[in-house]
């Protein structure tokens, strides 16, 4: 069974049992229907984080050279501009996309091999894409918050997104199933941790329920990318 199919499964079973995980009277947000199971969820992965990602990732700041940081980092980010530039076409953003392609070409030859990032400093801004913004602009709403083992928030718009990123991402065409490509998605997911490590630190300062900080937060940076930093305000419903 494929990957999809197990999570369109898990979502199936998510929707069905959803009205009775919590009593509607016990729904802090009508944006979180399944919050029993997303808190259950959420310690866990903040257990694997704690034991193990946050560990790593402090390290990785701290005793790899920075150096060789940023050239990797540039390396994973100038692959991925690649379905970027695709995503700002399904968007019907031609001149975004242009400039997403204007940075694989400039990094993969005067940057080599996209280990240096001379596009920005001509000019050619870096932005992100995926999936789940491509099916929010196309008018797909966002579903339920779903929190996802390992991976963290999601909505179930998101993570079918998440699905379809990793089907193609350039990644898995340029490293071949098995360790390189273990390697190269732990190093991505090691630096994406690193640069959360300040982040995290104010959430759970300012913050007396971090799963609730985490979630308003994640929802509100999402529906602002969606919408390229200019989401419509939202109408909500009088009691």
């Amino acid at each position: 069974m494929s990957l999809l199919s197990r999570l369109v499964i898990v979502l199936g079973l998510l929707a069905a049992s959803g009205c009775a995980s919590l009593p509607a009277g016990n729904i802090s947000d009508p944006r979180d229907p399944w919050e029993r199971y997303n808190r259950a969820v959420f310690d866990f992965n903040d257990g694997v984080d704690r034991a193990v990602v946050k560990p790593v990732a402090q390290a990785y700041r701290d005793y790899v050279p920075e150096p060789l940081q940023n050239g990797l980092r540039n390396f994973f980010s100038n692959l991925r501009d690649v379905i970027i530039a695709i995503h700002q076409l399904l968007q019907a953003k031609p001149e975004a996309a242009a400039t997403a392609g204007g940075r694989v070409l400039i990094n993969t030859t005067i940057g080599v091999l996209g280990l240096g990032d001379p596009a920005s400093s001509m000019g050619f801004t870096k932005s992100n894409e995926d999936f789940g913004q491509t099916f929010g602009r196309w008018g797909v709403g966002p579903g339920p918050y779903f929190v996802l083992p390992l991976l963290g928030p999601s909505t179930v718009r998101d993570a079918i997104g998440t699905v379809a990123d990793f089907s193609f991402d350039p990644i898995g065409s340029v490293f071949e199933q098995g360790t390189g490509r273990t390697i190269a998605y732990g190093l991505i997911a090691i630096d994406r941790r690193k640069d959360l490590l300040d982040a995290q630190d104010t959430i759970e300062a300012l913050s007396f329920d971090r799963y609730s900080g985490v979630r308003d937060a994640w929802l509100a940076r999402r529906r602002s990318l969606v919408y390229d930093g200019e989401p419509p305000r939202e109408k909500f419903k009088e009691d």
